[in-house]
């Protein structure tokens, strides 16, 4: 038994012990994909040496990188859109733009994808090509078809299920327009977060056929939804509710904030009984992020205290909070109120009893998305 199989083996064991992995199928290409072969680029690891989130790279010359391979952790493999692990010495700051996702998590939502024999399946986000190659094992490579927007990370993908043995039919281009030259699906999964659900994914989907997505937003609350297709080309289902976080499509990712707004330009001020802390609830975020799809939040410091910012660049709208004492402020500007559409969405939530997200509901139509919750 070389090293790597008996990592596999090790990785499934501690997977179908932590739950996400359920079924013999699963299990069986947990334990025959090699996932270190989707990393012989090497990864990103944290570096927080200068007080700032800094990565620095781990190759496969590092004696700790195979056992790595094999952690149950998202190992980032690309930063800044373009840097890969072998193009830098040191360390770098910028933010990361492609990982392979923790094993858990891919395997949880491969279950949850519900994929039987026979069924063809369009994954959104090839990344490394892990997920991919277990999508292959279980179905085979005729039957899955997967997009990915960097050409680059495509190439490697490419590459790497090679030397794994997959062939699956890979597609380089905008994952949230699908691939209609493939449909219709009978399952659809998304490996990025999207704040709305695109309608071409429904269109791709054959009636009764499953969608597998992460709802995000800019917020950065996020949550698993599966949808189902029907026959009247409407997708309903239900948020899955797990706390799961993936990058934002790079078509939806939100605009740089530029030059902040003039605090002092707003309306005056008001009190507001919903504190600014209250966002840092996970639950309550998405709630607030339902009323503010295009807003940002940061805090700076300013004349001595702490200001916590929403701002919306598009709409050119802003809301600040200031804490007094025991109780909180908000100051507001621009063509629409933040602050107020947030605090009379999260004050409906709560008078229904604060159900949590696995009460709410998605229905996705030609007009767009929509999400209510029942009351509790």
């Amino acid at each position: 038994m070389t090293d790597d199989k008996g990592l596999r083996l090790a990785l499934a064991e501690r997977l179908a012990a932590g739950g996400q992995l359920r079924s013999g199928p699963w299990r069986a290409a947990v334990e025959a994909v090699p996932r270190h072969e989707f990393l012989r680029g090497g990864f990103f690891e944290r570096a927080d040496s200068t007080g700032q989130t800094a990565w620095q790279p781990v190759l496969p010359d590092d004696p700790q990188w195979l056992g790595r391979c094999y952690d149950d952790e998202s190992l980032v493999t690309q930063i800044a859109g373009t840097i890969a692990p072998r193009d830098i010495r040191g360390e770098i700051l910028r933010e990361p733009t492609s990982s392979s996702t923790l094993p858990g998590l891919v395997v949880r939502m491969l279950e949850d994808l519900q994929v039987e024999e026979g069924h063809s399946v369009l994954e959104i986000g090839t990344g490394t090509g892990y997920s991919t190659g277990l999508l292959c094992h279980r179905t085979g490579d005729d039957l899955v078809t997967s997009m990915e927007i960097d050409p680059e990370v495509s190439t490697r993908a490419r590459a790497a299920l090679g030397h794994a043995g997959y062939a699956p039919r890979l597609v380089v281009g905008d994952g949230l327009a699908g691939h209609p030259d493939g449909a219709p699906y009978d399952r659809l999964i998304a490996t990025c977060g999207v704040t709305e659900l695109p309608y071409a994914w429904v269109e791709q989907t054959r009636p009764g056929g499953t969608i597998l997505a992460t709802l995000s937003g800019w917020l950065h609350s996020s949550e698993l939804t599966r949808l189902t297709v029907g026959e009247d080309g409407t997708a309903r289902g239900r948020l899955l509710d797990g706390h799961i976080s993936f990058m934002i499509a790079r078509p939806q990712l939100p605009p740089p904030l530029g030059l902040l707004p003039d605090l002092d330009d707003g309306d005056d001020e008001r009190d507001t009984p919903l504190a600014a802390h209250s966002l840092d609830d996970w639950t309550t975020r998405f709630v607030a992020q339902l009323a503010a799809p295009h807003a940002q939040r940061l805090s700076i410091n300013r004349d001595g205290r702490t200001e916590h910012l929403l701002v919306d660049v598009d709409a050119g709208a802003w809301a600040a909070l200031v804490r007094d004492g025991d109780s909180w402020t908000v100051r507001q500007g621009g063509p629409v109120r933040l602050w107020d559409d947030i605090e009379e969405t999260v004050a409906l939530w709560r008078a229904d009893g604060a159900p949590g997200l696995d009460h709410f509901e998605v229905t996705v139509t030609p007009a767009g998305q929509t999400m209510t919750w029942s009351k509790v």
